[in-house]
Formats: C-alpha cells, sequence, structure tokens
C-alpha cells in the first residue's frame, strides 16, 4: 500500500485539516440532527473560533511558508465560517445565497487540485454546501439533512487526512499501473 505522506504533511496544514475537519463535524451533526437535543446553532462557536480563527490563522501560516493553496484555502475558509457564525440570516434566501457563494468557494477548491483527500473533502463540501443553499431557498429541510450528511462526511476525510500525516498512514489511493487484468512484471 503506498504510504506517500508528502503531500499535506506540513504541521499547518494537519493543523487546518483537523480545524476544518472538527468544524465540519460540528456543522453537519448540527444539521443532521441525529443526536437528540443538537441543532446547527450549537455549532456556531466551534464555527466561529475553530472554524473562523484557527483556520484563518492556519491559512496566514502557511502564506507565509509559502504554501498558497493552503494558504488560500484556510484563509479564505476561516473568514467564511467566521462571517456564517457571526451573521443571523434572516431570510432563508439570504442563508441560500450566502450557502451558494461558500459552495463556489469549495468547488474552485476542488478544482485546484492537490491531493486526493484534500479534493475529496472540498468535493463532499461543495456538494453540502450546493445541497443546503438550494435547501435554503425551497424551505426544504429534508434536503438540509441530507446536506449535513455530506458535511458530515467531509469532516471525517478531513481528520482523517490530519491524523494521517501525523501518523504516517497511506493518504493516497494505490493506482494500477496498466489496464484490466495487465501486471507489472520485475
Amino acid at each position: 500500500m503506498d504510504k506517500d505522506v508528502s503531500a499535506g504533511s506540513g504541521i499547518t496544514t494537519v493543523a487546518g485539516r483537523l480545524a476544518l475537519g472538527i468544524t465540519l463535524l460540528a456543522f453537519g451533526l448540527g444539521h443532521t440532527a441525529v443526536i437528540d437535543g443538537v441543532s446547527a446553532t450549537d455549532a456556531v462557536s466551534i464555527a466561529q473560533y475553530v472554524g473562523g480563527v484557527a483556520l484563518f490563522v492556519a491559512g496566514l501560516v502557511a502564506l507565509r511558508e509559502g504554501d498558497s493553496v493552503g494558504g488560500t484555502a484556510f484563509s479564505v475558509l476561516g473568514a467564511l465560517w467566521f462571517t456564517w457564525a457571526v451573521s443571523d440570516s434572516a431570510s432563508g434566501n439570504e442563508a441560500g445565497l450566502f450557502l451558494l457563494l461558500f459552495a463556489l468557494v469549495a468547488l474552485s477548491l476542488t478544482l485546484a487540485g492537490g491531493d486526493q483527500l484534500g479534493q475529496g473533502m472540498y468535493g463532499l463540501f461543495f456538494v453540502a454546501l450546493l445541497l443546503m443553499a438550494i435547501a435554503s431557498f425551497a424551505g426544504n429541510d429534508g434536503l438540509v439533512k441530507v446536506g449535513g450528511w455530506f458535511a458530515v462526511a467531509a469532516g471525517v476525510v478531513a481528520w482523517y487526512a490530519a491524523t494521517a500525516a501525523l501518523a504516517h498512514w497511506p493518504t493516497a489511493i494505490p493506482r494500477r499501473a496498466a489496464g484490466r487484468g495487465v501486471t507489472a512484471t520485475g
């Protein structure tokens, strides 16, 4: 099995992914209503301080270290999480617009490349935000819960990516050298 841990193994990336993972898990679980008495509003303080402040600082440190992709991702996501936490969205359409714009940022991060876990994490986050934006525009609580599950999945991937870098677990899916049934010799 491939044990490539070079992509995303810097301490700033690990800290950023841990902060993002915790925030996504809280945000997603709050929207799924799977835990009795826990709602999305319970994720606000985590989103403000861990997702907002900690991610923003991790982004600035990453930029200072020359990591333009991680720095951009963490600082922009930190600013967006902080904004989500301190905003008081009065209407479904206002919340929907914010989530849609937030989804476009996640889509940009997905398409920017990087390691497989990062692309998977941002891709799942994009789907979560897109579903939640559509749900906000349509007033559909069921779609919000589905989006919450995608956010939980993104949080699990972010947590795994950070933990894998620290524990030297596999971070890449092994690729086959050739087509089906062809084996390498030597």
